[in-house]
């Protein structure tokens, strides 16, 4: 079939008439004695010349602001629930599909909310206070911690949640992240790391109390160090769980001659073990276990591969975190 001759800028004029009456595509084609598919393309040329082929708009500029004002008030409504609030704070009469599409264009994109701990005045400000006074630290002094946390480990993942109407750069900001909850049953890990490697793993198999912890230390951290810094000095790094703050683990430290550093509640951000975390679960997401003995020997395959340069770089980033904190004021950060 030969290529398909332009229409004359009269039929066009013809076309875009009889569009205006209200004729369908059909009607027009058979009037004028002329394919289907000449009007579509005419009809569509033209309109792809207008900023606006719908006719008026709906909504105002200050309908627009409006909405904004209720999006950033509003983070975790859906669609739908914000269209009811924008009709009724307006008295406009708009559908769904044009608030997604207002949202749209006011840079708002509906998003998987990121998980941050939650975390009261009182904890941001005493972030900020040891962000600030440790930001002198050296990618160097970090070098000499040795990070300790315990991560639960899932055969499945549950339902992610709702959503969050959030524009670019605001994946962090306080009131778009989703507040994290206790983990369903399943295998719980506690591990440690420095810039010199991964340690020794230990699958919990009971309620760490003081004691537990205590056994836990001396059979894997002790180790652990003893290997990666022979008679050097370290610094041991741990969050404020009971069995770690506990009188009697405290004075196993003192015992054990081990420096701790202090360490502000609520900050897994700024422990660069979970991020090491993250790294083993993405490892083993893929290989599906369907048992806890299957997960188990996952996790342990997954740890034991991991390089000595991923920790390194891990600990590196130890300034920038901090840096991060104080720009946030103490709040959650993208680590």
């Amino acid at each position: 079939m030969g290529k398909q001759r332009d229409l004359s800028t009269g039929i066009v004029a013809q076309i875009q008439a009889l569009r205006q009456q209200g004729l369908t595509q059909t009607k027009i084609a058979e009037q004028l004695g002329i394919s289907q598919s000449s009007v579509c393309k005419a009809l569509k040329k033209n309109c792809s010349k207008r900023t606006n082929c719908s006719g008026v708009r709906k909504t105002s500029a200050r309908d627009n602001k409006q909405l904004r004002k209720i999006a950033v008030s509003n983070r975790f409504k859906s669609t739908s629930e914000l269209t009811d609030l924008w009709n009724k704070q307006t008295g406009a009469d708009v559908s769904r599909s044009t608030t997604y599409r207002r949202l749209r264009e006011l840079g708002f994109k509906s998003r998987v909310p990121a998980v941050k701990p939650m975390l009261n005045k009182k904890q941001m400000e005493k972030r900020l206070k040891w962000a600030k006074e440790h930001s002198e630290w050296t990618a160097e002094d970090w070098q000499k911690v040795v990070f300790s946390d315990e991560s639960r480990f899932c055969i499945s993942i549950g339902d992610q949640g709702p959503r969050v109407w959030r524009r670019g750069g605001e994946t962090y900001n306080h009131e778009c992240v989703k507040r994290s909850v206790k983990f369903p049953q399943s295998v719980m890990v506690w591990g440690c790391m420095s810039a010199r490697g991964e340690g020794k793993l230990c699958f919990l198999k009971k309620t760490v109390n003081a004691a537990v912890y205590q056994d836990i230390l001396e059979t894997f951290l002790i180790p652990t160090v003893e290997e990666q810094f022979g008679e050097e000095d370290f610094i041991f790094q741990q969050d404020h769980a009971p069995a770690h703050a506990a009188k009697s683990t405290k004075d196993w430290f003192t015992k054990k001659q081990l420096e701790v550093l202090a360490w502000p509640a609520n900050s897994p951000d700024l422990n660069v073990i979970e991020n090491l975390w993250a790294i083993v679960k993405r490892k083993i997401r893929d290989r599906k276990p369907t048992t806890l003995d299957q997960l188990k020997q996952n996790i342990a395959t997954a740890w034991e591969v991991v390089s000595a340069e991923t920790c390194d770089k891990l600990v590196k980033s130890m300034p920038r975190r901090l840096q991060a904190v104080i720009q946030a004021k103490g709040a959650a950060t993208k680590y």
